[in-house]
């Protein structure tokens, strides 16, 4: 079973990155009747040789950190009592803050993220608040100690903000390379999360998780943590699948 990858749950947005409440509460009322949903700690401690959950069994996390997650997101994950985390871009909580300038296909307003007070809100509710880098740059774009440094603030950072520790990280449009697993390892962290859109090395420090999109419905999700998804995703035939039965697309997307 596969790790789910949600964005941001919010109407109004056309993206693929953007799931409407509705459709994530159908999305959430299946897991809850269909899968056992785990708390990442819980989850990754039972990883298999393949980095996949046995069957039957899935989390649920969130990259970005925007707002939405706890105005639309955790009412809903309340209602039927699943679990979840939310990587968090640790620069957007600085005095100066950070733009959400990583998306390729914005709203026609300004994108809010978490802010410090809304975070340990979260975090008490039981949404786990997590790292999703400093700045949100392309690790693999950086040198091994750029990339340290940039995971080791970030840690260092939701450590002091939350007052426990913080072991684990999404990388940035789930992207990875040999000196940033390394990089990953030396900041501090137990476990790092990838995107695989083809096959790719896996391990501690690139843990594949499956994003969830827009046009993604309750029946798709069921698919997608499905014993069999993830090899057919990451597989040579994925593409001509996709041809074959007119599946979107997913352009645009930014982890």
């Amino acid at each position: 079973m596969t790790l789910l990858c949600y964005h941001a749950v919010e109407p109004g947005w056309r993206s693929p990155l953007a799931v409407d409440p509705s459709v994530f509460a159908a999305q959430c009322a299946y897991l809850a009747r269909r899968r056992t949903v785990l708390p990442l700690d819980v989850a990754v401690s039972g990883l298999g040789r393949r980095w996949t959950l046995p069957h039957g069994t899935t989390a649920i996390t969130f990259d970005d950190g925007f707002a939405s997650v706890l105005e639309h997101a955790l009412p809903v994950l309340t209602r039927y009592g699943l679990p979840a985390t939310v990587f968090v871009v640790a620069e957007t909580l600085t005095p100066s803050g950070r733009p959400v300038d990583w998306v390729d296909t914005p709203p026609p307003y300004p994108m809010s993220t978490l802010t410090a007070d809304q975070l340990r809100e979260l975090d008490a509710s039981g949404v786990r608040v997590e790292s999703h880098s400093f700045s949100h740059h392309d690790l693999t774009q950086l040198s091994e100690r750029e990339c340290t440094e940039d995971l080791l603030r970030s840690r260092e950072l939701l450590e002091d903000l939350l007052g426990r520790p913080v072991r684990h990280l999404a990388y940035p449009r789930g992207r990875h390379a040999p000196h940033v697993r390394r990089a990953a390892e030396r900041a501090g962290y137990g476990h790092a999360f990838s995107l695989p859109e083809s096959t790719e090395h896996t391990g501690r420090y690139a843990v594949p998780r499956v994003g969830v999109f827009d046009w993604n419905s309750a029946r798709v999700v069921g698919v997608k943590t499905s014993p069999a998804y993830l090899h057919l995703r990451t597989g040579r035939a994925f593409p001509a699948v996709r041809r074959t039965l007119r599946l979107p697309q997913p352009a645009g997307v930014a982890g």
